[in-house]
């Protein structure tokens, strides 16, 4: 069985890994974000960064984690309608300069962990630098700029 199989076992998730621009997707469903890099870390994983994008209007944020596995990339998003998500850092440290990074520029907290902003300006405030604010009519330029992403 190979390591793809093993994890998507682990997880208890029957829908198949999607295999797109050289990244294999697996999609949590319900599963907590922990639950996931646990096993990922049990599964001798390596975790490289988190991709995080603000949807359209006021749809949140889509965080997609990547994770290195025996020199396959592995891909898994995460959903979140507010801004907060729960702190990997104390099971994997390479997660801590990201998710500072994300506090900082989208506004997210990551739960369970205490850090220090990093502030990129003196007298910067949280969520400046990238977050988008709803405007009437945003959710048609947001649409546009998550399409340029995905290119």
């Amino acid at each position: 069985m190979i390591a793809l199989e093993s994890i998507q076992l682990k997880l208890g998730i029957a829908e198949p890994w999607v295999e797109s621009r050289g990244t294999h997707w697996l999609s949590p469903g319900s599963l907590g974000l922990r639950d996931v890099a646990k096993v990922m870390i049990e599964s001798h994983a390596r975790f490289i960064t988190i991709t995080c994008y603000q949807l359209p209007g006021v749809d949140g944020f889509r965080l997609e984690y990547h994770w290195d596995l025996d020199g396959c990339l592995v891909g898994i998003p995460f959903g979140i309608a507010g801004s907060s998500i729960d702190s990997i850092f104390d099971l994997s440290e390479a997660a801590d300069w990201i998710e500072r990074e994300i506090h900082e520029e989208y506004s997210i907290d990551f739960t369970g962990r205490a850090y220090e902003p990093l502030l990129l300006r003196e007298g910067d405030k949280l969520g400046v630098n990238l977050r988008e604010t709803a405007t009437p009519g945003a959710s048609a330029a947001g649409a546009a700029a998550q399409k340029e992403v995905a290119k």
